[in-house]
């Protein structure tokens, strides 16, 4: 009998640095600290709600490792969030931001709700409240949070206020994400695709790929996957074959109308029923089809050991947290079908937070074409160490993203004097 894969997301983030650790032969000491947060914040607070009742609530925020710079990281609304997906993502962002080689560590925060049953004024008195608790553990020398999944710029502008409240003064830099009027930066809402996609730019040609005629599959038509198959669409060219959402998926061979797509799934929240399609019955069912490049743009834990097989493309762009599992990712490998790793792939939306930060902070803001260029030179330059690293090493890609950027975090805590 075959025995089931720990999905367990922090004991996957830490089976992937212990590979990582043991090839690059760390001492015993930094490979242990590396294994863990260094810091862990549990909250509970009271939300009143719109009837006058008073709902409790709890939260997460987890510092994981600031040796290279401030912590980083999203805050995340989700009724099944948990501490150890907290713990994983926090990991992924500390060794995220040493990969594109950004002077930040890695942070992640939760709050275990469903947005979608809460008005807007209770949505703001949670994320107000939230902030609250957590609010003397951030600032922008020491922890920066950001929008991940249910949460918005708007939310983002309201936590700023609220942190701004508490410490009266302006402090635009210690949230990211937020509007443009509140000190945004531009480029900021489709940067962890075009992120994404100035990678995939280069590992297709390493592999001689034309990507104006490649085929693509998406799961996930959200703020990532949505902008992916848009500058796929408009700016890239090729065919986009088949896209997944939460109710099925779409797969015609000659190439879908993404426009088309989009309205019908802003209109109704699903993909079943749109016309010009084959209509698939599992989102998974999109990463199965024929197509050069396949890309996961949803939650964590979609491509594993049961339907690996049935993964056909040359690449695989994972522009979700976690969408490969470890048993998963060496049958990759063994097939030659090239996994362009998540905390390296979906790497711009931080980068661009990064920019926003700096911005902020100089009170002197770039425009859209200098956004581009820069993170289009961060994402191209972590690429090439990372895959300078894959072929050196003749491991896969992940493992050689990860000894890059655990390598980095290793030197800098070993400069401390932390180990």
């Amino acid at each position: 009998m075959l025995r089931h894969e720990n999905l367990n997301p922090f004991a996957i983030a830490q089976a992937q640095l212990d590979t990582a650790a043991e090839r690059l032969k760390l001492d015993k000491g930094t490979w242990e600290l590396l294994r863990w947060p260094m810091k862990e914040i549990h909250v509970t607070f009271p939300v009143r709600m719109d009837d006058g009742t008073v709902k409790v609530f709890h939260g997460f925020r987890v510092q994981y490792n600031g040796s290279r710079g401030p912590c980083k990281g999203g805050i995340r609304f989700h009724p099944s969030e948990t501490i150890d997906t907290v713990r994983a993502l926090a990991a992924w962002m500390t060794w995220k931001t040493s990969v594109v080689d950004i002077p930040l560590g890695g942070g992640k925060g939760g709050v275990i709700c469903n947005p979608k049953e809460l008005s807007v004024t209770e949505l703001e008195r949670l994320s107000r409240a939230y902030i609250r608790t957590i609010g003397y553990d951030l600032g922008v020398m020491k922890d920066i949070p950001a929008p991940d999944v249910y949460t918005t710029p708007q939310i983002m502008g309201w936590m700023m206020d609220e942190f701004e409240t508490m410490h009266q003064m302006h402090h635009p830099g210690v949230i990211t994400g937020k509007p443009l009027a509140l000190g945004g930066s531009q480029g900021r809402p489709d940067a962890t695709a075009r992120g994404g996609l100035y990678v995939l730019r280069e590992a297709a040609q390493q592999l001689g790929l034309d990507l104006k005629n490649a085929t693509y599959a998406i799961q996930g038509l959200g703020n990532v996957g949505g902008f992916a198959a848009k500058i796929i669409d408009e700016e890239i060219g090729g065919r986009i074959v088949a896209v997944g959402e939460i109710d099925g998926a779409l797969y015609n061979p000659k190439g879908l109308d993404v426009k088309a797509v989009m309205q019908h799934f802003r209109e109704t929240g699903g993909l079943n029923g749109f016309v010009g399609a084959e209509f698939l019955p599992s989102s998974s069912d999109c990463l199965a089809v024929p197509c050069d490049v396949v890309i996961p743009a949803a939650l964590e834990g979609v491509i594993t050991r049961e339907n690996v097989a049935q993964i056909k493309g040359r690449i695989v762009l994972e522009l979700a947290n976690g969408p490969t599992t470890p048993d998963a990712d060496e049958v990759l490998f063994s097939k030659g079908i090239l996994v362009l790793p998540d905390f390296l792939s979906n790497a711009g939306g931080v980068t661009v937070s990064y920019f926003e930060q700096v911005q902020n902070t100089y009170n002197f803001y770039w425009p859209l074409s200098e956004i581009h260029q820069r993170l289009d030179q961060h994402m191209t330059n972590a690429f090439k160490a990372v895959y300078d690293m894959y072929k050196k090493e003749g491991v896969n890609m992940r493992v050689a993203a990860y000894m890059v950027a655990v390598k980095r975090v290793a030197e800098a805590m070993r400069l401390r004097g932390w180990v």
